[in-house]
């Protein structure tokens, strides 16, 4: 079994830094910092494409990213209504040992598979509650939720996950999966040196292919 941990949430910039600069080129500029290749669905995929945030470790250094595919994704609080959005959301994060912080204080925890099953399955509750709950009570759930996922994403050989096997960049790769009321989350790595998530809803994940991104314009 795969050991994960929560790893970094998306970071903005300061208002200082963004001003003056446009929001989508900012964005794009936020992706070139990467150190990795970015994933994103493959030219089978003929819908739209846009850049959604990418997280940062506190010496600035890009740790993930998500790409997403399709309608974009809004809160939905019934399961009919998700069924009406098709999209697929892509997340890139880097393959890496346990290591020493970038500002030498502290040790950050290897990057697995788990890891990007765990930011697969946290994104896709982002846009989610149950239709019986209101506003008010939507926080308390989304903490419980988001600590089940965790629990998940650190049991891949356990009876939620199935095995997938997708096409990266061409080659055949073995995936978890697992659906729930409001969507579908995999996770698997590459040959790239990144691991990749995904979740989604509308779109079905058996046919999909993933690719390394090489136009982020693309997505701007």
């Amino acid at each position: 079994m795969e050991t994960t941990s929560r790893v970094g949430t998306q970071s903005t910039p300061s208002a200082s830094a963004a001003e003056g600069v446009p929001v989508a080129r900012r964005t794009v500029d936020d992706y070139l910092r990467a150190p990795f290749p970015w994933y994103g669905l493959d030219e089978a995929f003929i819908g739209p494409r846009w850049l959604m945030q990418v997280a940062t470790a506190a010496d600035g250094t890009v740790q993930h990213g998500s790409m997403g595919h399709g309608d974009e994704p809004s809160i939905k609080s019934d399961a009919a209504g998700a069924e009406k959005e098709r999209f697929a959301v892509v997340v890139t994060i880097a393959a890496s040992p346990m290591r020493r912080s970038g500002d030498g204080t502290g040790v950050l925890d290897a990057t697995t598979v788990s890891s990007a099953a765990w930011l697969a399955g946290s994104g896709l509750l982002a846009y989610t509650w149950p239709g019986q709950l209101d506003h008010s009570l939507r926080d308390d759930w989304l903490d419980q939720q988001t600590e089940t996922a965790f629990e998940l994403a650190d049991d891949l050989a356990g009876p939620a996950w199935s095995e997938l096997s997708l096409p990266v960049d061409g080659t055949p790769m073995p995936f978890h999966y697992r659906e729930s009321e409001f969507g579908w989350v995999l996770a698997g790595s590459t040959g790239s040196g990144v691991h990749v998530g995904a979740f989604g809803r509308g779109l079905s994940a058996y046919g999909l292919g993933f690719s390394v991104v090489q136009d982020l314009g693309a997505y701007a």
